[in-house]
């Protein structure tokens, strides 16, 4: 077993992408220490929590008594603009941006040689749409903390980034236009995204660090113009520009914030 007792933490690990990690993890033989706001047979708490994650943490070094892995994975609010108080915005960054930092600053003495951590970005690092400034400024700030953790942590800790484009964690098979606008001829699911992290985790990644990985099966490699290669723009009603053939971004199930929000993205 690739991860015979390894000791692997995962932050938003009760469903979605971060429950098949933990899945795989636990697979390949390792002790799997999960967060999540969702009640279950876990460490039950709220990463924006700066108490909870102190105690999260005094909890897996009282009980394995060091950290091999730590995948960053909970799930920012969703909220653009226009709805997004500032309270709110915070929290996203909190969750997103702020317990990623701390949860590598309190594990810092106490990964094992060789250690490595995964954090979950977002295609909408590098891309947007409308109405998602909390969720897009979360996973751009954990994108750019991947390469400043890396060059801090360089020599003691691997450190690299995963941004995922339309997972959808049902694993539900899609045709047609959903599918085809893929290059990869298909949508994900959450294995394409937990298969990276256990190979990043592992010593076979041994000297990838500082990087981002971006898997969507192509999306974001398509160029896209008005006419080409059946794509169309139309106007609304309003006047907004709307592709009939549009990207959808990535679905993460898991959630570490205060509403239960599913999202594209």
């Amino acid at each position: 077993m690739m991860f015979k007792d390894k000791v692997v933490v995962i932050t938003g690990g009760a469903q979605g992408i971060g429950k098949c990690c933990a899945e795989c993890f636990a697979r390949e033989g390792a002790k799997v220490h999960v967060i999540d706001i969702q009640q279950g047979p876990w460490f039950v708490g709220d990463l924006a929590d700066k108490n909870v994650l102190e105690r999260f943490v005094a909890e897996v070094i009282a009980q394995s008594g060091h950290v091999d892995v730590l995948v960053n994975n909970a799930m920012p609010l969703f909220k653009g603009i226009d709805a997004c108080s500032y309270e709110e915005f915070a929290y996203a960054q909190a969750v997103g941006v702020v317990a990623p930092f701390y949860l590598a600053k309190l594990f810092k003495d106490h990964f094992a040689k060789g250690a490595s951590i995964v954090n979950i970005s977002s295609s909408r690092d590098r891309m947007s749409q409308p109405q998602s400034e909390s969720y897009t400024a979360a996973k751009g700030g954990i994108t750019a903390l991947t390469h400043a953790l890396a060059a801090s942590l360089g020599g003691r800790v691997r450190v690299n980034s995963i941004s995922p484009g339309w997972i959808d964690t049902s694993f539900k098979e899609y045709d047609g236009p959903d599918a085809a606008q893929h290059f990869a001829g298909r949508v994900g699911n959450p294995l394409d995204i937990a298969n990276m992290v256990l190979y990043l985790a592992s010593d076979k990644a041994g000297f990838i660090t500082g990087e981002n990985i971006c898997i969507d099966g192509g999306m974001t490699r398509q160029m896209i113009y008005h006419n080409d290669f059946g794509w169309k723009l139309d106007e609304d009603s309003g006047g907004t520009p709307r592709r009939h053939v549009h990207r959808r971004a990535h679905t993460e199930l898991s959630v570490m914030g205060k509403a239960n929000l599913k999202t594209k993205g």
